[in-house]
C-alpha cells in the first residue's frame, strides 16, 4: 500500500528519517512531503508517531484530467461502496495548480457530487457532507491536469496535538516546531532553552521528542478509526507500544521563557494539557536579563517577523539587541533564529555557520546556526 506523507517545505529530509526510523519502506522524499509503502498498520502508525507530517495521505487512484467531465467520469470510476456506506459522513479537500480547472471549491464539489452519485447508484442512499469532521475525508490534488485522489487517514491536521486550546497568541504551528527541534540536533541530554516561547510550541515539542511521546497519544482520534476496514487490533496494539515507549522527561532540562506574562501563563497551561505538566520550566523575563542555565546546550528562538507596516523598523533595535545578548550572556552555546525576514536576521550581527531554507505557511524563512565560542 502506498502512503504519502505532507509537511512544511524544506522538512521533506527530516519527516524522510522519521519514516526510516519506524521501519517504512520505499520512503522517496518528494516536494512538500515524502512517499512511503508498507501495511495498512504503517499507515496508523505514521498518524501515531509522525511529527513533522501534516496529513498522511493515501493515494488511491490518479488519471488525466482535462476538463470538469473527465474530473467527474475519473471519480465516479472508484468502487466508492466499498470505502463508504450511505451511514457515513465524507468532506472534500482540494489542491489545484496549472490546470484546466482553476478554482478548487468547485473541483472538490465535483468530486463530492462524483462520490455521492456512485454510493447513491450502488446502494440506493446518499451519505452526507460533514465539512468538520467526516468520517472520511478525500483529497484532491489536481496538477497540470493530472488528478490525484487520495484518503486522509488522521481527518484532520496531525499539527493539532490537542494541548493548545487558546488560540489567541499565534502559535508556531506544532509539527514545524517538531521539525525546527529535529534540525538542530539537540541530542536530548544538554539543556535546551526558548527565550522567546510564546506558547510553548518549542519547548512542548523538544519534551515530547525526549520523553519519547508518540505525538498521536495527546489526541488519539483518527478518521481511519471509523472506516469499514478498520483493524482494531492492530491499532490497539500500536497504541500500547507506543504508551510502553514513553519516557520519563529528566527535570531542568528544557526551559521557556517570554517577557509576555500572558505567553508563559498560556505555555504552563499548555504543558499540563500534553501531560508533560512541571517537567518543562518556565519563566517570566527578557532575553536580555535571562541566565543560561549551564554553560552550554542548545538556544532557538522564533521572533517577531514585522509582518505589518512600520514593525520592521522597530524590530531593528530587537534583533540587534538579540545578537548581543547572546554574544555576552550565551559562550559556548549554539544559538538558532528562525525567522521569515532576511533582513532583519542580518541586525543580528553575528555570522551564521549554516542557514536552512524553510517555510511557514507560504513566508519563506531562513533557520541560522550561530556557534557562540
Amino acid at each position: 500500500m502506498n502512503f504519502f506523507a505532507t509537511t512544511a517545505k524544506g522538512l521533506e529530509e527530516v519527516l524522510a528519517a522519521e519514516l526510516t526510523t519506524f521501519g517504512a519502506r520505499k520512503v522517496v522524499p518528494a516536494n512538500g512531503g515524502v512517499n512511503f509503502s508498507g501495511p495498512p498498520r504503517d499507515g496508523y502508525r505514521a498518524c501515531l508517531w509522525l511529527r513533522t507530517a501534516n496529513r498522511v495521505l493515501q493515494p488511491i487512484t490518479s488519471f488525466p484530467c482535462p476538463s470538469q467531465e473527465a474530473l467527474y467520469e475519473g471519480v465516479y470510476a472508484l468502487n466508492w461502496e466499498d470505502l463508504l456506506t450511505p451511514r457515513m459522513t465524507l468532506a472534500v479537500d482540494a489542491n489545484v495548480r496549472d490546470s484546466a480547472l482553476t478554482h478548487s471549491r468547485f473541483a472538490a464539489l465535483k468530486t463530492k457530487d462524483a462520490i455521492v452519485d456512485k454510493i447513491r447508484d450502488r446502494c440506493g442512499q446518499r451519505p452526507n457532507v460533514d465539512p468538520k469532521d467526516p468520517d472520511m475525508r478525500i483529497n484532491l490534488h489536481l496538477s497540470r491536469n493530472h488528478c490525484t485522489i487520495s484518503l486522509d487517514l488522521a481527518g484532520t491536521g496531525l499539527h493539532r496535538r490537542g494541548y493548545r486550546r487558546d488560540p489567541t497568541i499565534a502559535p508556531l504551528k506544532e509539527t514545524l516546531a517538531a521539525g525546527l527541534v529535529a534540525l538542530t540536533g539537540w541530542d536530548q541530554k544538554t539543556h535546551f532553552v526558548d527565550p522567546m516561547c510564546g506558547s510553548g510550541s518549542l519547548p512542548l515539542e523538544a519534551a515530547l521528542l525526549a520523553s519519547n511521546v508518540a505525538p498521536g497519544l495527546l489526541s488519539p482520534n483518527f478518521g481511519f478509526q471509523r472506516w469499514p476496514d478498520f483493524d482494531a487490533s492492530a491499532w490497539q496494539e500500536l497504541l500500547e507500544e507506543a504508551e510502553e515507549a514513553r519516557k520519563t522527561l529528566p527535570a531542568n532540562l528544557i526551559f521557556g521563557s517570554d517577557r509576555d506574562q500572558r505567553a508563559v501563563d498560556l505555555a504552563r497551561r499548555n504543558a499540563e494539557n500534553s501531560g508533560i505538566g512541571t517537567q518543562v520550566r518556565w519563566f517570566y523575563s527578557d532575553f536580555s536579563k535571562l541566565e543560561p542555565p549551564a554553560d552550554h546546550g542548545t538556544l532557538i528562538c522564533n521572533p517577531p517577523y514585522g509582518e505589518r507596516i512600520g514593525e520592521e523598523v522597530e524590530l531593528e533595535a530587537f534583533y540587534r539587541k538579540i545578537g548581543d545578548t547572546l554574544k555576552q550572556n550565551w559562550k559556548g552555546w549554539t544559538a538558532w533564529v528562525f525567522t521569515g525576514n532576511l533582513a532583519l536576521a542580518k541586525r543580528v550581527g553575528l555570522k551564521p555557520s549554516r542557514r536552512i531554507v524553510l517555510f511557514n505557511g507560504p513566508i519563506e524563512c531562513r533557520l541560522l546556526k550561530y556557534e557562540l565560542y
